[in-house]
């Protein structure tokens, strides 16, 4: 019957500790209910028992108790106690990876995800996976808190700036579960989703040969600045179809003239493209706010200039 339940309550479940983690929810909810249950129970009948019968009811001496006050003291410990290692067991096991674990890196970046696999394979807010194998992920992110969420696997772990933090699970199903961003971080706080994509073991394979094969691929500049236009996240905040988003759009960009805050103007050719993805913050367009970040350091010059190229044949 709770199965059932919980199915209707509860996202599937799809990770190794994930019904350990349910069975420890649907305990506390059951003992709760109960408690819940009786306490109400026990004041309705305590009221119609003891309800004042006329103005010369005078309430009795009431001494303690000694069974009855051990008795409400004792069950609540216990039930304390077993829900304290309950949860203690399943807290380890989620903070203990196995040795064999996959690694990913994952970067979390407002409002995209990013994940690196140990061939060098980068995807934007799709992470792949072996199915029935543990995946440690690493990460941290470039900006402010984030927290990478996986209810279908029971996971949350926030991703800090300026450190690593890990989580690990193994998925049981081949299949497609959503990652949320559950720390708000911004305007594009709800957007910030992405999608861990569980893999029979030669499939997986096969999609990280294949995946890598075509990051060596040599590209025209253009091309190559449509993949790192998806790679990087820009898709987050600049649109290719003239609607304004978090960014300015780039249908259009190249050539334009661009307004700034404080009250100059420029138009927008490849020396002030560079200038905008390596010191964003040095001129800010009319209408939006300074919440890009630098790219120096992260992409190079060919990257840089296969994306003006890319901006360029937007127009």
């Amino acid at each position: 019957m709770l199965e059932i339940i919980n199915r209707y309550i509860l996202p599937p479940v799809n990770s190794t500790f994930a019904s350990d983690v349910d069975a420890l929810f649907t305990f506390i909810n059951v003992v709760s209910a109960i408690l819940l249950l009786g306490i109400t129970v026990a004041i309705i009948y305590f009221a119609i028992k003891y309800k004042r019968k006329s103005e010369d009811d005078v309430t009795p001496v009431i001494k303690h108790n000694t069974a009855l006050e051990v008795t409400w003291t004792v069950i609540p410990l216990i039930l304390i106690l077993i829900v304290f290692f309950w949860g203690f067991r399943g807290y380890v096991e989620m903070r203990t990876p196995p040795s064999n674990s996959y690694e990913v890196y994952v970067t979390a970046n407002s409002f995209f995800w990013q994940f690196t696999h140990p061939n060098g394979v980068q995807t934007t807010n799709e992470l792949h996976v072996p199915n029935g194998r543990p995946v440690k992920l690493i990460m941290q992110s470039r900006d402010v808190i984030h927290s990478f969420f996986v209810p279908d696997f029971r996971v949350k772990q926030d991703v800090l700036p300026g450190r690593y933090t890990t989580a690990w699970f193994q998925t049981k199903n081949a299949g497609e579960s959503i990652v949320f961003c559950t720390e708000y971080c911004g305007s594009g706080h709800s957007a910030m989703l992405a999608t861990v994509i569980s893999m029979e073991p030669a499939d997986f394979d096969a999609w990280l040969a294949d995946a890598k094969a075509e990051s060596e691929r040599e590209l025209p500049l253009a091309e190559l600045g449509r993949t790192l236009y998806q790679s990087q996240g820009c898709f987050g905040c600049h649109s290719l179809t003239g609607a304004s988003g978090i960014g300015p759009t780039f249908q259009g960009l190249y050539g334009a003239t661009r307004n700034f805050t404080d009250g100059t103007s420029a138009v927008a050719d490849e020396e002030y493209l560079r200038e905008s993805i390596y010191q964003p913050a040095a001129k800010i367009v009319q209408g939006y706010n300074n919440v890009m970040l630098s790219y120096q350091g992260i992409l190079d010059e060919q990257q840089v200039t296969a994306l003006i190229e890319f901006i360029k044949e937007l127009n």
